[in-house]
């Protein structure tokens, strides 16, 4: 079955998944360039992300949606297990949203041109400045009514098991006072790993599980601190225990200010 998946691959799933997402990033800067970025800023990349699983057949099972409120503005954090987290969360969160993702994936062909129309945040960690200029429109987008998704851990996990979280997604919600949704993700660590980058697909069903959102206590590095560390819990108690690697991670916690 693997080889026959792999000649799947070869014939279908990489000619018709290069072409649409040719298609997907014309489509998403010709409707953000005439004004429609709040609609061509997401619906593009949303069938995208849904119809690139269709095509490589992976099964994606969610749960925990129950949880979100219709129109509430959140910041969902999510671990980050490999390449296909961005498919499952942008084809199955059913929520306009805006990625914070790293100035690197900018130089992404195609793909890097459409997240700039769309507006999607770019961490330039290039100086403080530049830091401060992406968290501002990170805000701004969260005061727009819309909502974000950050991996905290800020890159792919080497081991499937979930990393430490930074701390900007929280103190960014703390001082906008809005709720965070902790999300784990399943099975991408098998699909396409970090290590595996540009190697075939591997057949993995994926699980996307939403946790209940965590809403602020009060508002300062306490709450942060208290969410962070609350949203890592809640993030790794859903994790496939084979992807545990150390029984005894702890999350690093926001130092005192």
């Amino acid at each position: 079955m693997k080889y026959l998946y792999r000649i799947y691959q070869t014939l279908v799933a990489i000619p018709f998944g290069v072409a649409l997402t040719i298609l997907t990033a014309f489509v998403t800067v010709i409707g953000c360039l005439l004004g429609g970025g709040h609609i061509f800023g997401y619906y593009p990349g949303k069938c995208w992300a849904w119809l690139m699983l269709k095509l490589f057949l992976i099964p994606a099972k969610v749960e925990g949606r129950h949880h979100l409120e219709k129109g509430q503005s959140y910041v969902f954090v999510a671990n980050h297990q490999g390449a296909f987290d961005i498919f499952l969360i942008y084809g199955h969160l059913n929520r306009n949203f805006r990625w914070m993702m790293k100035e690197s994936l900018r130089r992404i062909p195609f793909v890097g041109t459409a997240c700039k129309a769309s507006r999607q945040i770019f961490i330039d960690k290039r100086g403080p400045k530049r830091i401060q200029a992406s968290y501002r429109q990170a805000r701004r987008i969260l005061q727009g009514g819309m909502s974000l998704v950050v991996f905290p851990e800020g890159s792919r996990t080497f081991t499937g098991d979930v990393s430490d979280f930074h701390r900007g997604a929280f103190m960014l919600a703390d001082e906008l006072q809005l709720p965070v949704v902790p999300i784990t993700i399943n099975g991408s660590f098998d699909v396409m790993p970090r290590t595996r980058d540009w190697h075939w697909v591997n057949w993995h069903p994926l699980r996307l599980t939403f946790h209940t959102p965590l809403y602020p206590i009060g508002q300062g590095p306490d709450n942060a601190r208290t969410t962070m560390n609350d949203s890592y819990r809640a993030v790794r108690s859903s994790l496939e225990p084979k992807y545990c690697k150390n029984s005894d991670a702890k999350q690093t916690e926001i130092p005192e200010q």
